[in-house]
């Protein structure tokens, strides 16, 4: 017999116990890799249960009932706050109402069943508006009034704080912000009446140069620099007040990157143009676009206190045009029908801005 044969007949394998031992077969192999293949799919399935739980707790999602029972407290002290601004924030809002009707204020005692018995208009209020020439001078006015401010105004901060940021003694620069800080605790009037005493027909300039055998002026009265005037008085009250929010946003810069910056041979200005307005953009970007979403609102007081020294063709603003419309000539309707495009432009020019600080790779009001 061959030795092909006689591995043919070669009996099995014996156990160390004597029974026989079989070799496994296909059918055999073929099991023993279903069983792995079903052991893979369930370790494979609680590894990833334990990922997602790892990510849950690496992305801090915490479910929304965990939270409010962990931060109750706080949502508590929230609620005063929330209620001030539901109640005269919103609830104001439902008075917009009259801008679609005729409304008469003496229909009824009642101002709500006042609105409820005066007769509905539809948009003939708007037509009135959009057809008055005086409303399309406010217009104007009010947003060269805001060009000169944001060119003018908008700067100052950013460079006082910049200013500021170089003074190395902290007694002297608690000084010079406390100085700069004051006068937006000084109301309007104040200011008014300060710059009378200086610019006015009056003032110190003008007597100063009468005693000196020249001819005075009257800044105050003049419409040809009335714009320039009140954005000078709006820079003095204010951009003293306007250095505190960069401030902090320099408190936060890191100062091993101005001392890499000086070891690299960059100067004072280097530094400031690589390392310290790099670090302002977002909070610049911030204020420019809640600025232009308040391109409507120039200073309502101011205006109104020095409309009567130039005359409206000069100060006539949107919120003074809506003041003498509405509620010295008792128009209620015109007024909120003026006021009601007031705010959807703003809200369209505060959109327009955040969508354009987004596609600068800026953060905005708020995230994508």
């Amino acid at each position: 017999m061959s030795t092909l044969d006689t591995e043919a007949v070669e009996p099995a394998a014996q156990a160390p116990d004597g029974r026989s031992r079989r070799r496994p077969g296909n059918r055999d192999r073929r099991n023993d890799r279903r069983k792995d293949r079903r052991n893979d799919g369930k370790s494979d399935g609680k590894r990833d249960r334990k990922t997602d739980r790892h990510r849950h707790r690496t992305d801090g999602r915490v479910p929304l009932g965990r939270r409010l029972r962990r931060d109750r407290t706080l949502l508590l002290m929230t609620v005063p706050a929330l209620v001030l601004v539901v109640v005269f924030n919103y609830v104001p809002i439902l008075g917009n109402v009259v801008a679609f009707q005729d409304y008469d204020p003496y229909v009824s005692t009642n101002g709500i069943t006042a609105m409820l018995e005066s007769p509905w208009v539809g948009l003939a209020q708007f037509e009135r508006v959009f057809a008055d020439p005086s409303f399309w001078h406010a217009v104007e006015n009010t947003f060269v009034l805001f060009l000169l401010q944001l060119v003018l105004f908008f700067p100052v901060p950013i460079a006082l704080a910049l200013l500021v940021n170089s003074v190395l003694r902290p007694r002297l620069r608690a000084v010079v912000q406390a100085v700069l800080y004051l006068p937006h605790f000084f109301s309007w009037v104040l200011v008014i009446t300060v710059f009378q005493q200086i610019l006015g027909g009056a003032g110190i300039i003008a007597q100063t140069l009468r005693q000196h055998g020249h001819e005075g002026f009257d800044l105050m009265t003049d419409p040809a620099v009335f714009k320039f005037l009140v954005t000078a008085e709006g820079i003095w009250k204010d951009a003293g007040w306007g250095v505190i929010v960069f401030l902090a946003a320099l408190a936060a810069v890191n100062q091993d990157l101005y001392e890499a910056a000086a070891m690299d041979g960059a100067g004072r200005w280097r530094r400031m143009w690589h390392v310290t307005l790099p670090a302002l953009r977002p909070v610049i970007a911030l204020l420019l676009v809640l600025r232009v979403g308040d391109a409507l609102t120039v200073g309502f007081e101011q205006l109104l206190l020095q409309r009567d020294a130039v005359g409206p063709g000069a100060a006539e603003v949107l919120d003074t045009f809506v003041w003498w419309t509405g509620l010295r000539s008792q128009d209620f309707s015109y007024a909120a029908a003026a006021g009601l495009i007031k705010g959807v432009v703003g809200l369209v020019l505060v959109l327009s801005a955040n969508k354009v600080a987004h596609l600068m790779g800026e953060q905005g009001v708020y995230r994508k």
